[in-house]
């Protein structure tokens, strides 16, 4: 006798958003508990929804495969999350046969959700004018946030080397604007008539499962390649995985030991959820941690004075204008601000830093930028979500971030790997 798929899937997935929920409460506690039946129950919705469409109109060994798909994905998604029930960085079969898989199913059927219930009342409407043959031609539409998820997996994995001239002294602006940079992509471009401040910023690398250990080494040694004459740290290393992995950031950090005189960091907000790992971490590879400090290093254009803010979630202004007031300027030198969150440099006094450099929004994750567009999920927020931006003579540029965390992937914004030439004449 066969067994219906459909039941098989659906009983997988019930299965699955009523378990994994009660099993982290009674392991990791309420608020956990919470998050991972949220997460589920809108991700194993969106698959439900998209099952039951298919059984009515795919043949039936399509329908049978697009079953033992999504029963796999919700599978891997259910075990994902009891993993982090006890977190800690996995080995790479686990990765690629567990973690991935499952938040790829994730993200695709969150995405699911949304688009079927937009779809409906565009189905309804044809229906109700006798328009079948539409509503049957839209039948294909079911599977486009599968698809799209499947195509976004090269966007989150793929990076490519690109360089950024970002010119940091120009005319004040009348209000907050963003502004065009060049960037070159695959080649290095001619060297400008002046040397520019060569600048690589690691932004959001979140170790965890779409960023091992090893891949996050490889990618400094890939930048490092290019002599940089900073490196800057922008914050949000860890996931929950990396915060309970002792020694894991440390070791990913370790082609920057030879160049530790070049870097700086600040705190993100995910690091200060384990402050302890990261700071032993930096220390490990003798690299300052600025928190609310600053400090005035050699470069081979002169030197430069780079101040780093704490990460805070409210209330910055005050503390913002404090540190700045704090660490006046020094005389023709050009003055970096690290500032994790983009959002707070509205608060940043006129004139009072060259060049703000944040990351945070992870480039807005969902967008355009693939196609050559600057518009994302985020354009109109008040996040500044990537590039560069001016407000008065003050100029911040964010960075799309070299890994991303929370939603499970990126869409159309892919990770940025950059040199950037600062053009400070």
């Amino acid at each position: 006798m066969s067994v219906d798929p459909s039941w098989i899937f659906r009983t997988v997935t019930l299965v699955t958003m009523l378990f994994v929920p009660l099993f982290a409460w009674r392991m990791r506690g309420r608020v956990f508990a919470i998050f991972g039946f949220v997460a589920l129950s809108m991700s194993l919705i969106g698959a439900w929804v998209t099952e039951v469409r298919l059984a009515s109109w795919a043949p039936p060994l399509w329908h049978t495969l697009a079953c033992l798909a999504l029963t796999a994905g919700a599978a891997a998604s259910g075990l994902h999350y009891l993993h982090l029930v006890r977190a800690r960085l996995r080995d790479r079969a686990f990765r690629f046969l567990v973690s991935i898989p499952g938040q790829v199913f994730v993200a695709a059927s969150f995405m699911a959700a949304f688009w079927q219930l937009g779809l409906w009342p565009i189905r309804a409407l044809l229906g109700a004018a006798g328009l079948d043959a539409a509503v049957h031609a839209m039948r294909w539409l079911d599977l486009a946030p599968y698809a799209l998820a499947v195509i976004s997996v090269f966007t989150s994995v793929r990076r490519v080397i690109e360089w950024v001239r970002i010119p940091v002294f120009g005319a004040p602006s009348a209000g907050f604007e963003r502004l065009p940079v060049v960037r070159v992509r695959r080649r290095q471009p001619p060297a400008p008539a002046q040397r520019p401040l060569r600048i690589v910023q690691i932004s959001d690398p979140h170790l965890g499962p779409w960023m091992s250990v090893r891949r996050m080494q490889r990618t400094l040694e890939r930048l490092l390649a290019y002599e940089p004459d900073l490196v800057l740290l922008t914050g949000d290393f860890l996931t929950m995985e990396g915060n309970a992995t002792s020694g894991a950031l440390a070791r990913a950090l370790e082609p920057l030991e030879a160049v530790h005189e070049r870097c700086f960091a600040i705190f993100g907000n995910h690091d200060h959820e384990a402050a302890d790992e990261v700071r032993s971490a930096f220390k490990a590879r003798n690299i300052r941690l600025l928190v609310d400090e600053e400090v005035v290093t050699e470069t081979p254009i002169g030197p430069v004075q780079i101040i780093g803010a704490d990460y805070r979630r409210k209330n910055r202004r005050e503390p913002l204008e404090t540190l700045l007031a704090r660490h006046p300027r020094h005389e023709n030198v050009p003055r970096l601000l690290l500032l994790h969150d983009p959002s707070a440099f509205k608060h940043v006094p006129d004139g009072q830093a060259d060049l703000t450099l944040s990351g945070h929004t992870h480039g807005g994750q969902i967008g355009l930028v693939s196609f050559g567009f600057d518009w994302t999920v985020l354009s109109r927020t008040r996040w500044p979500d990537h590039g560069l931006f001016a407000q008065g003579t003050n100029r911040l540029y964010v960075h799309r971030g070299t890994g991303f965390y929370g939603f499970p992937l990126r869409v159309g914004v892919p990770s940025e790997l950059s040199i950037l030439e600062l053009e400070l004449s």
